[in-house]
């Protein structure tokens, strides 16, 4: 099957002289139907991208990262400032740190941490705001 690109627009056109997978005979909307399929074979797995979202699915774990977003902090800090003990602090920070969401940098026996980089920012940002839209009688405290 071919997919074309219109001239007027980046939205793929499947051509009626094109073949359909046999899936797709019964399709409403084809070209939707195989732009989404694209999409999903040009992104990471899933399963990839899930477990992202499970570990900023912890409120713990965000509040680290929402700490983090002021600056670079050391382990002691942050435990003070989201409440945490030091050792819950080590275990949340070894699971940031092997996701890739937060960097360290040790200085004689102190570490420092913070955001690994923009995508992590972002994806914080993204959360505080769309959590930020919901009307306070539906959100949930933590």
């Amino acid at each position: 099957m071919e997919i074309h690109m219109s001239e007027t627009s980046s939205q793929q056109v499947i051509q009626d002289s094109d073949v359909l997978p046999d899936d797709l005979c019964d399709c409403i909307h084809p070209n939707a139907v195989m732009q989404a399929r694209r999409a999903i074979s040009d992104a990471p797995p899933a399963d990839d991208m899930a477990v992202l979202f499970s570990i900023l699915g912890d409120p713990s774990r965000m509040r680290v990262l929402v700490a983090l977003a002021t600056g670079e902090m050391c382990v002691n800090d942050l435990a003070l400032a989201t409440r945490m003990n030091r050792t819950t602090m080590s275990h949340q920070l070894r699971v940031l740190r092997s996701h890739r969401l937060v960097k360290r940098r040790r200085d004689g026996k102190a570490a420092y941490y913070q955001l690994d980089d923009d995508h992590v920012s972002t994806l914080l940002q993204l959360a505080i705001d769309h959590a930020s839209e919901r009307p306070a009688e539906n959100r949930i405290t933590a």
